[in-house]
C-alpha cells in the first residue's frame, strides 16, 4: 500500500484523510465506522431497544464469545443513532498510543476544542474531558472488540473521560471478555449494561425471520427444537440456514443439525477450542461423558486438580460453556460444543471410555445421585454395581421433574447377565424410565419379569417391589394417572404385613421408602388432577416417610409442593414453616432442585400477597422461574401475579393472564380433577379440584371487571357458577353496582358446614362482604359480631389483604369496630391506620404534566435515588435483582426527561414526586 500526503496527513491509498500522529502508521477510515452488515440482515429490534436504554448510562457493554453478533448488533444500532455515532474498531497489536488516535480522530468531531491529533497526553486528557463535558447533548462512543485492548493505560485513560465528561460521554463497547479491570468500579456505581450471550441468543421469532430471510422455510413446530438445538447461537444459526438452503429436505436436514457438521466443527475448534490449554481442553472432552459436570467430577474423570479453574474461567466468558448458582456450581456446555466434544470423546479407546464411566459411576454413587452413577455403571458394563445401585437407591431413581437424561445411552445387559440375576434387568429399566424412555424401559421390564419367577422366596419378594416402583414411574411417564394409582397400591401392598409401617404416615427402613415414593406418586397425580386438598395430604404423609427413610430428594419434592398447596388452601404459617424447610435444604447435587426451590418461592409469594407485602411477593416471584408444566401451579402463580398487576394499575394486562390461565386450565377443569370418594360437587369445597382452581381465576376475572367499571361482562362471566369464590365474586359485583339487596341474595352463608371446607381466603372475603352488607342494613350487632369472627380466623394465620385492600365499607367498619371493642383492638388499629393512608400517587405541579405517570415501584426507587446508595445497595434494600433496579431507573429517566440521577431527582422534586 503506498503513502502519500493531504496537507501534512499520512494516509493510506485509497483510504479517507484522517489526521493521525507525525510519523505514525495511517489511520484507516475503515476502523472508524461500522463494517458492512453481513447479508441478509437480521433485524432485532428488542435488542436496538436494549441498547437505546443502555446509552442513558455511562457504559454499555456487550459481552460473549465469537459468533453471537456482538458487531452485527452494534452496527446496526448505529446505523439507527441521529446523529451517528463515533466509532473505533479495536485491532489487535493497538498500543495505548494507537488506541489514542483512533479515539481522537473519532472524537474531534464531537469535541473540537480538544487536543490535537497526538495521543493525548494527560493534562490533553483533562482538555478532551473539559470539551465533551461542555457539550449540551451527550456524545456516543462504539468500542468494538475491546478486549483486543492490552495496555491497562488506555482503559484508565477511557474510565477517567466517562469520570470527568458530567456524563457527556457514553460508551458503547462491544467484547469478547468481561468487563476490563480498568472499569470495573462503573458497575458499582451502577452506570454499567451488560447484554451478554442469553440476550443475544435468538427468540423462536428471529430464527425463523432468518430462515425466511435466507429462503429456508420451517413448519412453525419446528423452529423452537432448531433454537434449543443451537442454543439460540446466531453464528450457528446462520451456518445452518445457509446449508439447508440447498437441501432437498430441509426440515429433516435441520433435525439433524448438530455441533458435528463440518462448517460448525471448524467454527468451534477454531474459535472456541483453540485458543485454550491442553489441560482445559482435556477437560471439556471428558467432562463430555456427562450432560453437566461439577470442578470435582471433571477431577474425578481426568485425575488431576485444576478443572475448576478451567471452568471458571470458560463460564466467566460466557456463550458456550454455562455455570448455575448452585454450589457447588455446576457446568454445562453448549449444545453444538457438547455434539463436537462427544465426537472427540469417540477418538479415545473403547477402554478409555469404559475408564471415564467408571469413574463418573464411583462419583455419582459417593455424591447420592444414584441415576446418574446407574447409567454410566450400565455403560461401563458393571453389572453388580448396577443392581446394587437399584437395590440401595431405588426411591431416588423415581424422575419427579424433568430432569434430563444427560450422558450416554447404554446398551441393553447381555442375556447371561440377565438370565443371572434378573434384577440387572429391572436396573436398566429405571434407568430408562428416569431418561423418559418409556418404550425402553417396559422392554426391560417386561425381560425382567421373564427371568425372575425363577428366584428364590426371599429375594422375589424384594424384586416384585423393585418392579412394582418402576411400573409405578413408567404410568406416570406415559400420563395413564389411574394406572399410577394402581401401582402405587400394589407398591402399598408389599410393606410388611401387621407392621407400624402399614400406616403411610410412619414407616422405617424398607417399608418408608415405600411409604415414601408411592404417596410422591399419588400427590403429583392429585395436583396434575388440580385436587390440591388431596395433593397436601399425601405429600404430607410421603414427607413424614421420607424423612424416616433418609430420602432427601423425595422429602425436598414433597416439602416444596406441600408449602405451595397450603398457602394456596390459606394456611400461611405451615406454607411458610415448609418452604422455609425447603429452602434451607442442602445443596441438592445437581438434581431438578430449581424447579422445588421454585415451588417454595411461589409459596412465599401467596403468602406475601395475602399479608399485603406487594414487595416481598414480587421479589419471590422473580425467583420461582418456570414451575413445571403443572397448570393447576400455573393457575395459582397466574392469580398471584394478576392480583400484582391489579394492585399497580394495570387491569388490562392481569385479564389477559388470568383469561391465558383459564385457558390452559379448561381440559382440565372440564373433569373438575381426578375422581376421589370424599369428593362433594364442585364448589363444594370437599375436595379442592380443578373445577375450582378454575372458578378462582373466573371470581377474580369477574372482580377486576366489576372494580373497572365492567359489571355487565362481571355478571356474565358468573353466571350459573356454583357457590363458593364465584358466589362471592357475584355478591360483590352487586354491591359494587349499588344493589345490595341482590349483594345478599347471591351470598352463600360463610359459616355454615360446607363454607368451613373453603379455602380460608375465600371465606374471610366472605364473612368480610357479609359484615359490609350487614352494616348497611342498620344491624351493626351484627356486623361487629360477623367482623369478630372474621378477625380471628384472619388473626391465626396472619391475613391483611382481605382489610387493608377491600372496599371503603369495610374501612368504615374496622373503625367503627375499633370504637365498640373488640379483642383484636393493636390489629383493628394498625389496620384502620393504613387503610386510612392512601398509596401516594404521582401528582404533577401545575402546568407540569407527565407524558406517562411514573408507577408505585418506580416512585419507591425514585426516593431512593435522592440517597448515596448505588444500585446494588438498592436493590438489596428492596430485595430486587439489580437488573430489575436499572430497568426501573432507566424508565424514570426517559418518563422525567433526565440523563442522569441528580437530574432526575431535581425534576421529581419539581415535579413534586418526593
Amino acid at each position: 500500500m503506498t503513502q502519500h500526503e493531504v496537507a501534512g496527513v499520512t494516509v493510506a491509498a485509497g483510504v479517507d484523510p484522517v489526521p493521525a500522529a507525525e510519523d505514525a502508521a495511517p489511520l484507516l477510515a475503515s476502523r472508524l465506522a461500522p463494517a458492512p452488515l453481513p447479508e441478509p440482515v437480521l433485524v432485532r429490534p428488542r435488542l436496538l431497544r436494549r441498547l437505546d436504554e443502555g446509552a442513558a448510562g455511562a457504559l454499555t457493554l456487550v459481552t460473549a464469545p465469537a459468533g453471537w453478533g456482538k458487531t452485527t448488533l452494534l452496527g446496526s444500532w448505529a446505523r439507527t443513532v441521529e446523529p451517528a455515532p463515533a466509532w473505533v474498531s479495536v485491532e489487535a497489536g493497538d498500543t495505548g498510543a494507537r488506541l489514542w488516535s483512533y479515539l481522537t480522530a473519532a472524537l474531534r468531531p464531537h469535541a473540537p476544542d480538544g487536543p490535537s491529533a497526538d495521543p493525548p497526553r494527560p493534562d490533553r486528557l483533562e482538555l478532551l474531558a473539559a470539551a465533551l463535558a461542555a457539550r449540551e447533548r451527550p456524545v456516543l462512543l462504539v468500542l468494538d472488540d475491546v478486549h483486543r485492548v492490552a495496555d491497562p493505560a488506555a482503559l484508565t485513560g477511557l474510565e477517567f473521560l466517562l469520570r470527568h465528561t458530567g456524563g457527556r460521554l457514553r460508551v458503547v463497547a462491544g467484547a469478547r471478555t468481561d468487563l476490563p479491570a480498568g472499569l470495573h468500579r462503573l458497575r458499582l456505581a451502577g452506570e454499567l449494561t451488560t447484554v451478554g450471550p442469553g440476550e443475544l441468543a435468538c427468540t423462536d421469532d428471529e430464527v425463523a425471520d432468518l430462515l425466511v430471510a435466507h429462503g429456508v422455510f420451517l413448519p412453525a413446530a419446528a423452529v423452537p427444537r432448531l433454537r434449543a438445538r443451537t442454543g439460540g447461537w446466531p453464528a450457528g444459526l446462520r451456518l445452518a440456514a445457509l446449508a439447508a438452503r440447498d437441501r432437498p429436505d430441509p426440515v429433516r436436514w435441520l433435525e439433524q443439525f448438530g455441533g458435528d457438521q463440518p462448517d460448525v466443527a471448524g467454527y468451534l475448534r477454531a474459535e472456541v477450542l483453540a485458543p485454550l490449554d491442553d489441560a482445559a481442553r482435556d477437560a471439556l472432552r471428558r467432562g463430555a461423558v456427562a450432560d453437566a459436570v461439577s470442578a470435582d467430577l471433571v477431577d474425578a474423570l481426568t485425575g488431576r486438580r485444576d478443572a475448576e479453574r478451567a471452568l471458571t474461567a470458560l463460564a466467566t466468558a460466557g456463550g458456550f460453556v454455562d455455570r448455575d448458582d448452585s454450589r457447588p456450581p455446576w457446568y454445562r456446555c453448549h449444545p453444538l460444543l457438547a455434539d463436537l466434544l462427544r465426537a472427540e470423546l469417540g477418538e479415545l479407546t473403547a477402554e478409555e471410555r469404559r475408564d471415564l464411566h467408571r469413574r463418573a459411576a464411583d462419583w455419582y454413587a459417593g455424591h447420592a445421585r444414584p441415576a446418574e452413577a446407574l447409567r454410566h455403571a450400565l455403560v461401563a458394563g458393571r453389572w453388580d454395581a448396577a443392581t446394587e445401585l437399584l437395590v440401595t437407591g431405588w426411591p431416588e431413581l423415581v424422575p419427579y421433574d424433568d430432569e434430563g437424561a444427560g450422558g450416554p445411552v447404554p446398551a441393553a445387559p447381555p442375556e447371561a447377565e440377565v438370565r443371572r440375576d434378573p434384577e440387572l434387568a429391572l436396573a436398566a429399566a429405571a434407568e430408562r424410565a428416569h431418561a423418559g424412555d418409556a418404550d425402553a424401559a417396559a422392554a426391560q421390564l417386561r425381560r425382567a419379569a421373564g427371568h425372575g419367577r425363577s428366584l428364590p422366596v426371599p429375594r422375589r419378594d424384594r424384586f416384585r417391589r423393585l418392579a412394582v416402583a418402576v411400573e409405578v414411574t413408567l404410568a406416570r411417564l406415559t400420563g395413564d394417572h389411574d394406572e399410577v394409582r394402581r401401582a402405587a397400591s400394589r407398591l402399598l401392598a408389599t410393606r410388611t404385613p401387621g407392621g407400624p409401617a402399614d400406616d403411610p404416615r410412619a414407616g422405617a427402613g424398607d417399608d418408608a421408602d415405600v411409604a415414601a415414593a408411592a404417596g410422591a406418586a399419588l400427590g403429583l397425580v392429585a395436583l396434575s388432577g388440580g385436587d390440591l386438598r388431596g395433593a397436601a395430604a399425601e405429600f404430607d404423609a410421603a414427607l413424614a416417610a421420607a424423612r424416616a427413610g433418609g430420602r432427601a430428594r423425595t422429602e425436598l419434592l414433597c416439602v416444596s409442593r406441600a408449602a405451595l398447596l397450603h398457602a394456596a388452601l390459606g394456611e400461611l404459617r405451615a406454607a411458610e414453616r415448609a418452604a422455609g424447610e425447603a429452602l434451607a435444604m442442602p445443596p441438592c447435587q445437581g438434581w431438578s432442585c430449581r424447579t422445588d426451590c421454585a415451588y417454595a418461592h411461589l409459596a412465599l409469594a401467596v403468602v406475601a400477597l395475602h399479608r399485603d407485602l406487594p414487595d416481598d411477593a414480587e421479589a419471590h416471584l422473580a425467583l420461582t422461574g418456570p414451575t413445571a408444566d403443572e397448570p393447576a401451579v400455573a393457575a395459582l402463580a397466574a392469580l398471584c401475579r394478576a392480583t400484582l398487576l391489579r394492585d399497580r394499575g394495570e387491569p388490562a394486562t392481569a385479564l389477559r393472564l388470568l383469561s391465558a390461565a383459564r385457558d390452559a386450565l379448561a381440559p382440565l377443569a372440564a373433569g373438575d380433577g381426578p375422581a376421589r370418594a370424599d369428593d362433594g360437587p364442585p364448589g363444594s369445597g370437599r375436595g379442592v379440584g380443578a373445577g375450582e382452581l378454575a372458578a378462582w381465576l373466573l371470581a377474580a376475572e369477574a372482580d377486576l371487571r366489576a372494580a373497572h367499571g365492567d359489571p355487565g361482562a362481571a355478571r356474565e362471566l358468573l353466571a350459573g357458577t356454583p357457590a363458593g369464590a364465584p358466589a362471592v365474586a357475584l355478591a360483590r359485583v352487586e354491591l359494587h353496582a349499588g344493589d345490595p339487596a341482590a349483594a345478599a341474595r347471591a351470598l352463600p352463608p360463610w359459616d355454615g358446614p360446607e363454607a368451613a371446607a373453603w379455602p380460608l381466603p375465600v371465606r374471610l372475603d366472605a364473612g368480610l362482604l357479609d359484615a359490609v352488607l350487614a352494616g348497611r342494613a342498620g344491624d351493626a350487632r351484627r356486623a361487629g359480631r360477623t367482623l369478630e369472627r372474621v378477625l380471628e380466623l384472619a388473626a391465626a394465620e396472619g391475613f391483611r389483604r382481605p382489610f387493608t385492600r377491600a372496599e371503603p365499607g369495610v374501612r368504615d367498619l374496622l373503625a367503627a369496630h375499633l370504637d365498640s371493642g373488640t379483642a383484636h383492638w393493636p390489629t383493628v388499629s394498625d389496620l384502620v391506620r393504613v387503610a386510612q393512608e392512601p398509596p401516594a400517587r404521582p401528582g404533577p405541579a401545575p402546568g407540569r404534566e407527565l407524558d406517562e405517570p411514573l408507577t408505585e415501584r418506580e416512585l419507591t426507587i425514585l426516593r431512593y435515588l435522592q440517597s448515596i446508595l448505588s444500585n446494588v445497595e438498592i436493590a438489596a434494600e428492596l430485595s430486587l435483582s439489580v437488573n430489575t433496579v436499572k430497568t426501573h431507573v432507566r424508565n424514570i429517566y426517559r418518563k422525567l426527561d433526565a440523563t442522569r440521577r441528580r437530574e432526575a431527582v431535581r425534576r421529581a422534586r419539581e415535579l413534586h414526586l418526593i
